[in-house]
């Protein structure tokens, strides 16, 4: 039962995406959305099952087969321009907003750890704060519309957040079976490795981190370029 709720949460979260970018973004990349991000939910769900990322042998961690080219993705996004002018479509509420389904994920890790899949320090019960970040989303959106006070409470608020999605991270990987494993806990991150729990690497987590680099990099344009390039947009 956890996988299929598990499964259902990823589904609403590709659903999300593909509705905010075709409501947002130009009719040519929002075409784009869905057929790449299908592929690569495919492709990271086939290395899943078949075991591939699963790690506990002398090689790096498994995951990384995943998330290595997230993370790739992620340093370009952080330096692109063309990124930066798709994200300043989206309204600044919808690139917080948004991380609100991360509450799911971290329901989802507490009842694996239930489970004896994942260690208690990445679950709320245990070091892992990011249920508070997802829980207080709908309040940093609002603070963001509240003229500049509100967006530098919201620029701090995502600076948390990639603190704390960073802090999980590095469990996960400190925990994950293979040479890596540094951290002694009652049981090792298993879920990491195990379909279809590889999404939260694989998408959940490089979805949570690149959506707090866009909206960082939204927030501190200056009102003037921001009203420049809407201008020349139109």
């Amino acid at each position: 039962m956890t996988a299929f709720l598990f499964l259902g949460l990823v589904l609403l979260v590709f659903r999300l995406v593909a509705a905010a970018s075709a409501r947002y973004l130009p009719r040519e990349t929002a075409a784009l959305v869905t057929p790449v991000l299908s592929v690569w939910l495919i492709l990271v769900g086939a290395v899943s099952a078949a075991g591939l990322v699963r790690g506990g042998g002398g090689g790096p961690p498994g995951i990384l087969l995943v998330a290595g080219p997230v993370a790739l993705f992620l340093v370009l996004v952080a330096w692109s321009g063309g990124a930066l002018r798709l994200a300043s479509r989206l309204p600044v509420w919808v690139l917080i907003g948004a991380q609100a389904y991360r509450v799911g994920v971290e329901l989802a890790l507490h009842q694996l750890w239930l489970e004896g899949l994942v260690p208690r320090m990445m679950t709320y019960a245990g070091a892992n704060v990011d249920i508070w970040v997802g829980g207080s989303a709908p309040l940093a959106a609002w603070l963001a519309l509240q003229g500049r006070p509100g967006r530098v409470l919201a620029l701090a608020w995502n600076g948390v957040g990639l603190l704390a999605l960073g802090n999980v991270v590095a469990r996960s990987v400190l925990t994950a079976p293979g040479p890596l494993h540094l951290l002694a806990t009652e049981v090792p991150n298993l879920a990491v490795g195990t379909f279809p729990y590889t999404y939260i690497a694989g998408f959940l987590a490089p979805l949570a981190a690149a959506l707090h680099v866009l909206c960082i990099r939204v927030l501190l344009r200056s009102p003037a370029a921001a009203r420049a390039e809407a201008g020349t947009s139109a």
